[in-house]
């Protein structure tokens, strides 16, 4: 007998366009799609399948952003009385820090690109809420504490839509008391807007093929921490970018601190996934970072009130998959389509969610569904996507290839040959390694002795993980796999000294030494923050990140 025939048959709900994820992306399609239909007096039926207990629960960004995307998707937002931008940047410092001191790159030295001077300070959270607000009074449907679990395909092998998954199973796999079956949702195009690593996206990048052309993905992880600070030390619209201490010459990341209203300061520490050493901590690193002198000044007196953390796409432009499959398009952080030097994703994640859906709309209009949308992968490189993404194309992998110091000027040289003159000296540099693979066996490395948290700036894993109210269902199935444990064993932690604690930044994994089955693996996944870094960064890829339960995850009220 199947498992569908054991669990009964799922309902099913046909909507015109499915879109997976009620983040900048997946709201901005289903907004376009709609304004489009009410422009042609046509009906439309949009849902957007969102897995956070509510819109903008699970989004965790910077976020200082461009409003080349806004200004497009809704021209006339600046006129409203109440939006999420209020904050704009009035100062925008670069920062190279030191183990005591710091000093001010010239802002005269950045490409023009880098300027964030009419940008906006902003909780992205709070931007997807007000987002969503205009996609249903537009009558878009979102449907927000459903994960989309599984694909659906037919015949053909198109894509007709999604699943969510099934409530009630428990931690034996067994349905219990509260089972509930999950839901088909069924559309003439699916969107799959879920964020950086999503396990859809991961399946159909793989079952179509999609990255056959294109280099390796490469990824960040970035953690932050938003405060409330003494009045004194806030500056609102001050936006500070650094890098240096306290990663190595050999580790690349970088550091911001953005001043928002209300005497807020969100902080982030991001650290790229292809360092080496197995003994490193990005949380930690990130804590220490803000003991430096010139950046824990902001924090004394001040009061932490939430925190979280992400993995990033930092591939760019050489790394973007093909983006359609016959079906449906992948959109946003799906499509790694964040500028790594700019750190910024959401106004490419918005229009690309408006490209997307002037293709849908046009293949409607032809009487297409379920087709392949080829001409989406030609439109988002001619567009204002393809032209920010191509100008830094190099930076990442020049930082990779040639560390921090060196890496970045470079990098500034090449966006500014891109900038000037159109073309790069460097061609188009490859990624080289995947980040999983770039993780050196720990005998090549010793541990780091790492400050105890002062409990004032710096802080433990398990009082920020309480901060981001994480929670799940303790009756349900462990949604992070682990395929082979004897393998975890005798690599992860025999060869490596046990990476998944550190790289972590939730406490998640533990080798518990304790025991007569010591070593003994241990996941606690209530903790997890759905930041995908295991998936990425296991050196034998033997951690997959599925979707947990209903809502669980990170509860953001304003990351």
């Amino acid at each position: 007998m199947s498992d569908t025939e054991t669990l009964g048959e799922r309902e099913s709900m046909e909507f015109d366009v499915v879109i997976v994820g009620a983040g900048p992306a997946g709201l901005s399609a289903a907004i376009r799609l709609k304004q489009i239909a009410n422009e042609k007096g046509e009906e439309l039926s949009v849902v957007v399948l969102e897995k956070g207990s509510e819109v903008g629960a699970h989004i965790l960004s910077g976020a200082v952003v461009d409003p080349i995307g806004v200004d497009r998707l809704l021209p006339g937002w600046r006129e409203e009385a109440d939006t999420p931008f209020k904050t704009p940047v009035t100062a925008d410092h670069f920062l190279v820090l030191g183990p005591a001191g710091s000093m001010r790159l010239p802002n005269i030295m950045m490409p023009s690109l880098m300027d964030n001077h009419g940008n906006y300070i902003v909780s992205l959270g709070n931007v997807c809420r007000w987002l969503a607000e205009k996609a249903e009074g537009l009558g878009v449907e979102i449907y927000p504490g459903f994960a989309a679990a599984e694909v659906l395909y037919d015949d053909t092998g198109a894509v007709v839509g999604v699943a969510t998954g099934d409530m009630g199973i428990g931690r034996d796999g067994q349905p219990n008391a509260n089972f509930t079956r999950g839901m088909e949702l069924r559309g003439k195009y699916v969107l799959i807007a879920e964020g950086v690593r999503g396990s859809l996206a991961k399946e159909l990048i793989a079952r179509f093929d999609l990255d056959a052309n294109s280099d390796v993905p490469k990824f960040g992880i970035g953690i932050k921490e938003l405060w409330q600070v003494d009045p004194s030390k806030h500056r609102p619209g001050l936006v500070q970018h650094s890098f240096g201490w306290p990663l190595d010459n050999k580790t690349g990341g970088g550091s911001f601190l953005y001043h928002l209203e209300d005497n807020q300061v969100a902080v982030g520490f991001v650290v790229h996934l292809n360092y080496k050493n197995p003994y490193l901590s990005p949380f930690e690193e990130f804590q220490r970072f803000k003991t430096h002198p010139s950046i824990r000044e902001t924090f004394e007196g001040g009061k932490r009130i939430s925190y979280g953390a992400r993995a990033i796409t930092e591939g760019g432009f050489q790394s973007v998959p093909k983006l359609s499959f016959p079906g449906g398009l992948l959109i946003g952080c799906s499509a790694g389509l964040v500028n790594v030097p700019r750190i910024k994703g959401s106004h490419n994640a918005m229009l690309s969610g408006m490209l997307a859906a002037e293709e849908v709309m046009a293949a409607l209009g032809r009487g297409e569904t379920n087709a392949e949308l080829a001409g989406y992968d030609t439109a988002w490189r001619e567009s204002e996507i393809g032209q920010d993404l191509k100008k830094v194309r190099n930076v990442k992998p020049l930082l990779s290839r040639y560390g921090t110091l060196l890496g970045t000027m470079l990098g500034g040289l090449d966006m500014w040959t891109n900038e000037l003159f159109g073309f790069s000296f460097f061609g188009t540099v490859s990624h080289g390694k995947r980040d999983s693979e770039s993780l050196e066996p720990a005998a090549k490395h010793s541990p780091i002795a790492y400050p105890k948290p002062d409990g004032k700036v710096s802080f433990d894993k398990l009082s920020s993980v309480f901060l981001s109210n994480t929670n799940h269902e303790e009756d349900q199935p462990i949604h992070l796999k682990v395929k082979d444990m004897a393998l975890q064993k005798a690599s992860e932690h025999d060869v490596y000294a046990g990476p998944s604690n550190r790289y972590c930044p939730a406490g998640v994994y533990e080798w518990i030494e304790e025991g007569e089955d010591a070593p003994r693996f241990q996941i606690n996944s209530q903790n997890c923050v759905h930041c995908k870094t295991c998936d990425i960064k296991d050196p034998n890829q033997n951690i997959t990140w599925t979707v947990p339960e209903g809502a669980g995850g990170p509860n953001y009220p304003n990351m």
